[in-house]
């Protein structure tokens, strides 16, 4: 039997042979590797793996147990789909890009020690830079900056933290952590991938100017290994509890008041990863499980969610909801799939959105914390307002000016696809309840006080998106986040660079300079040392007496006024001569 191997290895080794091949070959390629990935997860055992002995330390490249295989199981699940969705794209660079972000994900999952984490954390972070830049317009390239400058900021705190722990403990294994000086800096490196408020703004500036096919990819994976590592070190702490709450609450108003059509999604991550980490913030059993499973359903409809918006604009040119409606007769397919992912996203019964986030907002009332409870509650009305404007208004508002045909055949099989298994775990919850970390899973989801509950809040939040619908309608105003005051303090940072400390800079290489100078002259004529201030006292008087007597001081200088008898030197060099003969008779 072959012996597994890293997840990891498939992906990053196999994007070195995308640039060798072309037409079918090369798409029939890009379909077998997630599926080979898919297959060597199924073999791996439990336990740890693939361990090297480096400097004292041990390097464990597969750690696998309940966790890191449900998340590794849907990292390939939608790296398959994502990859079908993006065949009809030709530049090899773009499938590299992807596949060693696949990649360097699966590592982090099942990374089994720290310095293998921060290596693959970091090849994630550059490698889905390109799935932005691959855009080629100047604003993906400034987000693209943008979104390297925050992730190399969290790069760095994540190598404080771990560099301190070592230090502290001897230890390099990923475990459980607390809250010292050095968890709290690997707390903010995993918060900042997580999208803590307020070091959030990287995603909803960088993945709306991602390509049309690299969005998927960037929905999906970063902050997702984000809220794997919270489940793995820090579950169970009330500090993540509630800044999930935060995130759920924060993120909906925001994605509300968008007109940009993945940007609104790129708020929604937010807002949806807030979920997940409210439940592995509460710690319990239900609540892991329930933050997990939100992990696996968030990644089938938020992928979902992506292709769709990405399908319109391939086909139309659109991102804007002023620019848009209409489509449901032109696009059917991307209509359909796109009411389908709404409902998963919002919980409706009978999607799988439904089950995980019940999951994670019993988990809360369990642990009786009734204002996260609350705030998650709020966050799903809001949800399903978002999503009811995003549907009206990208296929059913008027708009008689739009044209468009539906995407390409592989684009709408991966949208069917994604969106039957929205479907399908809905509808039978316990193909996932099976592989969740904690297992047997005690939650019903279908219990007629849930699903009356839902009901109950779609009506309400339905009857607020009539009465208010020129309100939530999409506007063009610009929506200022806490990256604004990021950049007000970048742009005092370059001033003060600029202008005070280039001012004193100046100054600092002036006096440097006559310093060296004078240090350079006394160096090659020492005399000078007794000289100048004799010189200097000679000219104040020769001055004063040329003014006394009445000459111009626009006089022409004369040399031979100012020049120095031979005798003075002789003289000066007796007296040095006589004192050191002196000192050494006295001796």
């Amino acid at each position: 039997m072959i012996k597994a191997v890293p997840p990891a290895m498939l992906f990053i080794l196999g994007a070195l042979l995308i640039p060798l091949l072309r037409g079918k070959l090369k798409q029939i390629y890009l379909l077998v590797i997630p599926a080979l990935a898919f297959l060597d997860i199924l073999q791996l055992k439990r336990g740890t793996s693939w361990v090297y002995h480096f400097i004292g330390y041990e390097l464990v490249f597969c750690q696998v147990d309940r966790l890191s295989l449900v998340v590794g199981y849907i990292f390939v699940i939608i790296g398959f789909l994502a990859l079908l969705y993006s065949l009809h794209i030709e530049e090899d660079g773009q499938h590299v890009a992807a596949f060693l972000y696949v990649g360097s994900s699966l590592g982090v999952v099942f990374a089994g020690d720290y310095f293998t984490l921060f290596a693959f954390w970091e090849m994630m972070a550059v490698s889905s830079v390109f799935l932005v830049w691959y855009q080629k317009e100047k604003r993906s390239l400034d987000a693209g900056f943008r979104y390297l400058i925050m992730h190399i900021i969290g790069g760095c705190c994540l190598l404080a933290g771990i560099i301190t722990y070592v230090v502290e403990t001897g230890s390099i294994a990923v475990t459980h952590l607390g809250t010292g000086p050095a968890d709290i800096f690997i707390l903010i490196g995993f918060g900042l991938n997580t999208a803590f408020i307020p070091i959030h703004t990287w995603l909803p500036d960088a993945y709306p100017e991602g390509t049309v096919t690299g969005s998927v990819f960037l929905s999906v994976y970063t902050t997702k290994t984000g809220v794997y590592v919270l489940a793995r070190c820090f579950s169970g702490m009330p500090f993540v509890a509630y800044m999930g709450g935060i995130m759920t609450v924060y993120g909906v108003l925001f994605a509300l008041l968008q007109n940009d059509a993945r940007r609104l999604l790129s708020y929604h991550i937010v807002s949806q990863v807030g979920y997940m980490v409210a439940g592995v913030g509460v710690g319990t059993e239900l609540g892991v499980n329930g933050g997990i499973g939100h992990v696996f359903n968030h990644i089938l409809y938020k992928a979902l969610l992506f292709m769709c918006m990405g399908s319109v604009m391939y086909m139309t040119g659109k991102r804007k909801l002023t620019e848009m409606g209409g489509l449901a007769r032109y696009m059917p397919v991307t209509c359909i799939t796109c009411i389908i992912a709404s409902l998963s996203i919002a919980g409706a019964p009978g999607f799988n959105g439904y089950v995980s986030k019940g999951m994670v907002i019993a988990s809360a009332a369990e642990r009786h914390m009734p204002i996260l409870e609350l705030m998650m509650v709020l966050a799903a009305v809001g949800t399903f307002l978002s999503f009811v404007k995003l549907c009206y208004f990208t296929f059913f508002a008027s708009n008689e000016g739009i044209e468009a045909k539906e995407s390409p055949l592989n684009m709408q099989l991966a949208m069917l696809m994604t969106a039957f298994l929205c479907v399908f775990i809905g509808v039978y919850p316990r193909v996932l309840f099976h592989i969740l970390p904690y297992s047997p899973v005690h939650y019903h989801p279908y219990t007629p006080s849930h699903i009356i509950g839902t009901i109950q809040l779609f009506v309400l939040a339905g009857l607020a998106f009539i009465l208010a619908k020129d309100m939530v309608a999409p506007h063009r105003a610009t929506i200022l986040d806490f990256d604004y005051f990021y950049r007000m303090g970048g742009r005092g940072l370059v001033w003060v660079c600029n202008v005070p400390l280039s001012n004193l800079r100046s100054k600092l290489q002036v006096l440097s300079s006559r310093a060296v100078f004078v240090i350079v002259r006394l160096g090659k004529n020492p005399m000078l040392i007794l000289e100048i201030p004799v010189a200097y006292l000679y000219l104040r008087i020769t001055q004063g007496l040329r003014y006394v007597s009445g000459y111009s001081s626009a006089e022409v200088y004369n040399e031979n006024l100012y020049r120095r008898p031979i005798g003075i030197g002789v003289l000066v060099a007796i007296i040095i001569l006589f004192i050191y003969a002196l000192i050494h008779f006295v001796s």
